[in-house]
C-alpha cells in the first residue's frame, strides 16, 4: 500500500481500482435513489460509509507499513459491504474490486479462500433479494472471482520473474566490475613478476658473475700491484650492485611474500578460502628459496585452491609443502568431485592447469595431476633446489 514502492504499472492497476469502487459506489447509490424505495436512504448511507472507509485506508500508516494494519482495514471495508449487501442487490458489483483487495492484502492462503466467500456472499445477496434466478447470477460472481485469481498470480509471477531478472543483470554488472578489477590486479602481478625473474635472471645472475671474475682476477695479481686498487673497487661497486638488483627483486615479489616466508603465505591464504576447511602441513628441513621459486610455488597453490572453491564441491583441502635434499615439492589435495583430467578442457575454465604446468616447467621442475570422478584431486608441484654456487643467487 505504500505508494514509493509502487511499480509504474502497479500505480496505473492501483488508480483503475480507486476509479472501478468510486464509480461502482455512485452506480449503486444512484440506482438506490432512482428506485424511490423506502431503503434508498440507508443504501446511500452505506456506500458512503464504504467510500469513506476505502478512501482512509491508504492515509494510515498501519495500513500502509504492516499486513496485519491492511488485514484489519480490509475486514472493515468488508463489514460495511456485507451491510451494503443486506440493503441492496446491487452491492454484489462491489464484490469485482473487493476480489482485487483481498489477493493483494492477504497472504496467499488466505487469498483466495476469502475471495470464493466473498463470492458466495454476493450470489447469496442475489438470490435473499429475490431476483430472477439465471445461470449469470451464478456465473458472474465466479467468474469474475475466477479472472481476478488469475490477473494477481499472473502479475505477481511477472513481477518476481522481472525481479530475479533484475538481480541477475545486478550480479552480472557487479561480477564484470570484480573481473575487470582481478584482471587488472592479476596483470599488475604478472608484469611485477616477470620483471623480477628478468632480473634475477640477468642482471643479479650477470653482477654476481662479474664478482667472481674480478675476485678471480684478485687473486692472480702480484703483489702490490697498481691495478689491485681498481679491481676492488670494481668489485665492490658489483657487490652493492648486485644487493641493489635482490631489493628490486623482493620488492617487485608478491605482496603476501614480501612480510614473511613461503610457509607463512601459504598459511595465510588456507585462511581465506570461503567455504572450505584448509589444512597446511610444512615438512622436511626449510631451505631458503629464490624468489622465482617462492613466486610460482605460491601462484600454483591460489590457482589449485581457486579451482577447488570453484568447481569441485569440497568440504576439506590439505596444502603440503615438502622440503627434500635435492627438490622442494607442493601438494594441494582435496575431497571434491573430481574430474577426468584427460577431458579437462584447455580454454575458458580450464586455463588454470596450463598455467600451472607452465610455471613448474618453466623452472625445470615437474606438475602432475591425479584425479577421478568422484574421488577428490590431488595436485602435485616438484621444483628442484638450486645448487650452491659461490655467490650466485
Amino acid at each position: 500500500m505504500d505508494p514509493r514502492s509502487l511499480t509504474p504499472v502497479l500505480r496505473v492497476l492501483r488508480l483503475c481500482l480507486h476509479l472501478l469502487m468510486a464509480g461502482l459506489l455512485v452506480l449503486v447509490a444512484g440506482r438506490a435513489l432512482a428506485g424511490d424505495s423506502t431503503g434508498a436512504g440507508a443504501v446511500v448511507a452505506a456506500a458512503v460509509v464504504m467510500a469513506v472507509v476505502y478512501g482512509a485506508g491508504p492515509l494510515i500508516p498501519a495500513v500502509r507499513a504492516t499486513r496485519a494494519g491492511a488485514a484489519l482495514w480490509l475486514g472493515a471495508l468488508c463489514a460495511v459491504w456485507l451491510v451494503l449487501l443486506v440493503l441492496s442487490p446491487d452491492g454484489l458489483w462491489l464484490a469485482f474490486p473487493l476480489y482485487f483487495l483481498q489477493l493483494h492484502l492477504l497472504p496467499a492462503r488466505w487469498g483466495v479462500p476469502a475471495v470464493t466467500l466473498t463470492a458466495g456472499a454476493a450470489i447469496a445477496s442475489y438470490v435473499r433479494h429475490g431476483q430472477p434466478l439465471n445461470p449469470g447470477a451464478f456465473i458472474g460472481p465466479l467468474l469474475g472471482a475466477a479472472v481476478a485469481v488469475a490477473t494477481v498470480i499472473g502479475y505477481q509471477t511477472l513481477y518476481r520473474e522481472s525481479e530475479r531478472r533484475r538481480h541477475l543483470i545486478e550480479e552480472l554488472i557487479a561480477t564484470r566490475a570484480e573481473l575487470a578489477a582481478a584482471e587488472r590486479t592479476a596483470g599488475t602481478l604478472a608484469e611485477r613478476e616477470r620483471l623480477a625473474r628478468e632480473i634475477h635472471d640477468t642482471l643479479a645472475q650477470g653482477l654476481s658473475s662479474i664478482q667472481l671474475l674480478l675476485r678471480a682476477a684478485q687473486r692472480a695479481l702480484p703483489p702490490q700491484s697498481p691495478a689491485a686498487p681498481h679491481i676492488e673497487q670494481a668489485r665492490a661497486a658489483a657487490q652493492d650492485n648486485l644487493a641493489e638488483a635482490r631489493r628490486f627483486v623482493r620488492a617487485l615479489s608478491p605482496p603476501d611474500l614480501e612480510s614473511g616466508s613461503l610457509a607463512g603465505a601459504l598459511e595465510r591464504l588456507c585462511a581465506t578460502a570461503p567455504g572450505l576447511t584448509v589444512r597446511f602441513t610444512e615438512s622436511g628441513t626449510p631451505a631458503g628459496l629464490p624468489t622465482p621459486y617462492e613466486v610460482a610455488l605460491l601462484r600454483i597453490a591460489q590457482s589449485a585452491l581457486a579451482n577447488t572453491v570453484r568447481h569441485a564441491g569440497a568440504r576439506r583441502a590439505e596444502i603440503t609443502l615438502s622440503f627434500m635434499d635435492t627438490a622442494v615439492a607442493l601438494d594441494i589435495v582435496d575431497d571434491g568431485r573430481g574430474f577426468d583430467p584427460a577431458s579437462a578442457p584447455a580454454g575458458d575454465g580450464g586455463f588454470g592447469l596450463p598455467a600451472m604446468r607452465s610455471r613448474a616447467e618453466s623452472l625445470g621442475g615437474t606438475f602432475t595431476v591425479e584425479s577421478a570422478p568422484g574421488q577428490g584431486t590431488a595436485v602435485a608441484i616438484t621444483l628442484p633446489l638450486p645448487l650452491p654456487v659461490g655467490g650466485v643467487a
